[in-house]
């Protein structure tokens, strides 16, 4: 009996470019589900180039519902810790060669539209935002668009027109509808 497995996905990564100026973190990372038993070895395949051989790997538990000890990667073991203390966005990669990588971690529910722009924010060079600044920055930029589109849906669904003014007895008093006077 043979054994097909499932062709492994690339990861969905973005890396700030090699520049002098260091930000405090090295780009983003959203993985397709919170299992990090199958969402890591595309991540450190995808690393290996630029970071060397990923050995271990820290995050927080609150985003992870199962932090196992070790992943199998390709050719080698991964090694998983887990600390409270760590920004719960954020993944912390170490490899022999090149040290650390930070990445924000997007949560795998993101729209693709929130993501792009938090994969963009991520690698940009010299950037001082936390992972978590960027996460709260996604979150009040989601809400104003949600706001905009329903005030969109909201112009469309009354013909594009705007409403009715009433009339009012005197202009300049409280602007309260009188009973009885039809409005425009």
């Amino acid at each position: 009996m043979t054994t097909a497995f499932a062709p492994t996905l690339s990861a969905r990564l973005s890396l700030t470019p090699k520049t002098t100026r260091a930000g405090l973190l090295d780009g983003a990372w959203w993985p397709r589900s919170r299992d990090l038993t199958a969402e890591l070895p595309s991540l450190v395949d995808a690393l290996e180039g630029p970071y060397g051989r990923i050995t271990r790997v820290t995050v927080n538990p609150t985003r992870w519902p199962v932090v196992p000890h070790k992943v199998p990667a390709t050719g080698h073991t991964v090694h998983i810790g887990w600390f409270t203390e760590q920004d719960p966005d954020k993944m912390i990669l170490l490899s022999y060669t090149v040290g650390r990588c930070d990445l924000l971690v997007i949560p795998p529910e993101t729209e693709p539209a929130a993501a792009a722009r938090l994969m963009t924010a991520a690698a940009i060079p010299g950037s001082i935002l936390a992972a978590g600044a960027l996460m709260s920055d996604e979150a009040a930029t989601g809400r104003r668009m949600r706001d905009a589109r329903s005030g969109e849906d909201a112009w469309e669904t009354e013909g594009g027109a705007t409403p009715a003014h009433l009339r009012h007895p005197v202009v300049g008093a409280r602007m309260i509808p009188v009973p009885g006077i039809p409005r425009r």
